[in-house]
């Protein structure tokens, strides 16, 4: 197999990748409506609807970026290592990072370094 050949299997594979990635946050952001709005019209279940919405919105959002990330880190590895690819990889990693980080909190409503509080039965602060 040439060095050709096998930067196309791999483009090809990050491609995929990708498109899983984008499917599992289509899919699962679709999937968590389709949950959610039975849930809204039910009297029983409304108040706890909107919170239970953001909650799989927000974990199909994250596991979508890890996978995404999945193909960043193979094309950044296997087909583009350069500086400026791995930088740029640097870059990535951490936005993901703290968009991650701001989506659990918004999902929990707690810090995670709070959460041990949380569980105790202590209020959030």
């Amino acid at each position: 197999m040439t060095t050709m050949a096998f930067e196309e299997v791999i483009r090809t594979v990050v491609q995929v990748v990708e498109a899983v990635g984008a499917g599992i946050m289509v899919l699962g952001g679709a999937s968590a409506f389709v949950v959610a709005v039975p849930r809204a019209l039910a009297a029983a279940t409304r108040k706890s609807a909107y919170t239970e919405l953001r909650r799989n919105l927000g974990r199909a959002i994250l596991l979508g970026l890890e996978v995404l990330i999945v193909a960043d880190i193979i094309r950044t590895i296997l087909v583009d290592l350069t500086t400026e690819s791995v930088l740029g990889l640097a870059g990535i990693v951490i936005i993901r990072i703290l968009l991650s980080f701001s989506l659990e909190v918004e999902m929990d409503g707690v810090w995670p370094w709070a959460r041990w509080r949380v569980r105790r039965g202590d209020p959030p602060s």
